[in-house]
């Protein structure tokens, strides 16, 4: 057997040649023949009494394929790794014309992508913004209401009035179908307000979209479902075709209440319930932003870091990889998608190699008893009771052939790379209003 790769350093890939004599595989694919001679049925011979050269005519070409593709697959597999050859996917086999009734020795090549080594950036070398949400009143009333109307009670008055909210289908007004389900707070409308009320079950109101909210596409896409761009753009008029209005008393602000938006004696004033509702936006803000400086440094990373790609490779073997479900056409249109998934998956695999990181067993199973607790809001489980429920957390991450486990591990492993990476980056912090925050990050 004879193994030569012949590189092309300006593309990135690397062209594997595989040369088989008869003495590589004949030694094998005779004992398999023999083999399969002991257990061939074949009409009019006892098992075992098969001649050989009948085994070999009747099903020779089928054992010696199959015997080829084994040594071709370990060679090849021990050629990279001997050779500590850093590949994109997988080698890609060259088509060739193979005649098994004729041939002797045999010539097989693969086509690799291979991937370049890159050094990650200096630490300090990197400035990425993170956005500091000061909670402000309108956000703090937009919470209030969200829990008025939670835990209020709710009716379905006959007649909206001007606190109501229209529910039902809304729809550009020349537009076919039923529209899209919604539900309209009638004390948001900022323009005129005369054709919203007093309507009932089954009426339809036709009004110019933009001018009842002022232009504001926050406004139009709160209540729409529509995104900021798609709310701005919406102009003309709309129908909704009400289907029912919906009025909701406030709840009594006593420890009742208290107790249901946050649990028994979690608070137990108006100004603890304040002070609580408060800092749970403010949590809430704050991890959201903890998210987006991550995915800000991960683009920092993707755009700075000098990584070449085989992209002729690369394009080919996302079709291959993904048969059936990806073509030509779509792989040109996603592209730099594509792309920037690889470099980033290189960068992590970098870090991880560079700083040794890993992820214990131990760490997996306290973080989906961790994640049960909370589903049982039960954050603080007594010890015994937590290790009476590893068999459940165990059970959970055997599931889907280890599927949960995976994306635990996948999931630890990502924060130990981010949190490596934030020694690279300098943070600044930009204060920001929940407002622009929700717009920079809608």
């Amino acid at each position: 057997m004879n193994i030569t790769l012949d590189k092309n350093d300006e593309q990135l890939t690397g062209l594997l040649t595989v040369q088989l004599t008869e003495a590589d595989y004949a030694p094998t694919v005779d004992k398999q023949i023999k083999d399969y001679t002991k257990r061939a049925q074949v009409k009019g011979f006892r098992p075992g009494m098969v001649p050989v050269g009948m085994v070999r005519k009747m099903y020779g070409k089928g054992i010696l394929a199959e015997e080829i593709n084994k040594i071709l697959g370990k060679a090849v597999d021990s050629y990279i790794k001997e050779n500590n050859i850093r590949l994109l996917g997988e080698p890609l086999p060259v088509p060739s014309n193979v005649d098994f009734d004729t041939d002797k020795d045999f010539d097989f090549q693969f086509e690799l992508g291979l991937l370049p080594d890159f050094q990650l950036p200096a630490d300090g070398a990197l400035q990425v913004e993170r956005h500091q949400v000061t909670i402000d009143e309108e956000t703090l009333a937009q919470t209030n209401e969200q829990i008025a109307r939670q835990y209020g009670e709710t009716t379905n008055p006959e007649a909206s009035e001007a606190g109501d909210y229209l529910f039902g289908k809304l729809k550009k007004a020349d537009e076919e179908g039923e529209g899209r389900t919604v539900l309209l707070p009638i004390k948001k409308v900022t323009g005129d307000v005369a054709p919203f009320i007093g309507k009932k079950a089954g009426d339809s109101i036709t009004f110019d979209l933009q001018a009842a909210f002022s232009n504001d596409a926050a406004s139009i896409s709160n209540f729409s479902g529509l995104s900021k761009e798609e709310a701005a753009a919406a102009t003309g008029d709309y129908v909704l075709n009400v289907e029912k209005v919906n009025r909701t008393a406030a709840p009594e602000f006593n420890q009742e209440l208290f107790d249901k938006v946050f649990g028994p004696e979690a608070v137990s004033s108006p100004e603890e319930f304040d002070a609580k509702v408060r800092e749970t936006i403010q949590s809430n803000y704050d991890r959201e932003s903890e998210g987006a400086l991550n995915n800000r440094i991960v683009e920092q990373l993707v755009s700075t870091v000098d990584i070449r790609v085989p992209t002729e490779f690369f394009k080919k073997w996302l079709v291959r990889a993904n048969e059936g479900k990806l073509t030509p056409e779509k792989v040109e249109e996603h592209y730099s998608d594509y792309e920037k998934e690889l470099k980033w998956s290189m960068i992590r695999n970098k870090v991880v190699e560079e700083a040794g990181l890993k992820v214990s067993n131990d760490e997996i199973v306290n973080r989906t008893l961790d994640k049960i607790m909370g589903q049982f809001n039960m954050p603080n489980m007594p010890d015994e009771m937590r290790e009476s429920m590893r068999s459940y957390a165990d059970s959970y991450l055997k599931q889907d052939n280890g599927k949960n486990y995976i994306n635990e591990y996948e999931a630890i492993l990502a924060e130990k790379v981010l949190a490596n990476l934030r020694g690279k980056v300098v943070v600044t912090d930009k204060p920001v209003t929940a407002e622009e925050f929700r717009t920079l990050h809608s």
